[in-house]
């Protein structure tokens, strides 16, 4: 079975994308291809690397892309980290399946370390469920 592709998206791609990405490739790397971009894209905040090589997970290849990298491409599902991504997003010139809308708060605004484990978690707690009900899904 191919990989199903995901999209994580949100304003700098620089934070909460990044650590969507990153999350998805160590949960289920072996069932999906994890992308992140965003509406206006930024360096990768130092202390986003920092939170998820804290909790042991590769970074290899994190690297914050624009909205338009991926214009035409078809993605299974897409997931918006923020509200300013979603109105980008509504003119995102790309196919998805499935768009999800989890509104984490930007701990770049915040600007401390425990900001962007809180996001971190926030993130895998949700992913968390979502692939138990793709699994469920799979299954039936």
């Amino acid at each position: 079975m191919a990989k199903q592709r995901v999209l994580f998206l949100c304003n700098a791609n620089a934070a909460r994308s990044l650590m969507g990405e990153a999350l998805l490739r160590h949960m289920a790397g072996d069932r999906f291809e994890a992308y992140s971009a965003g509406s206006e894209p930024d360096t990768p905040a130092a202390m986003t690397l920092a939170a998820l090589k804290k909790q042991g997970i590769s970074t290899e290849g994190l690297a914050s892309q624009s909205l338009d990298d991926f214009a035409g491409e078809h993605f299974n599902a897409v997931v918006v980290l923020c509200d300013k991504a979603q109105q980008a997003c509504r003119d995102w010139q790309g196919e998805s399946d499935e768009h999800l809308y989890w509104d984490i708060r930007d701990p770049r605004l915040i600007g401390r370390a425990d900001a962007y484990e809180q996001a971190l978690n926030e993130i895998r707690h949700r992913l968390s469920l979502w692939l138990q009900i793709k699994a469920r899904d799979d299954q039936a």
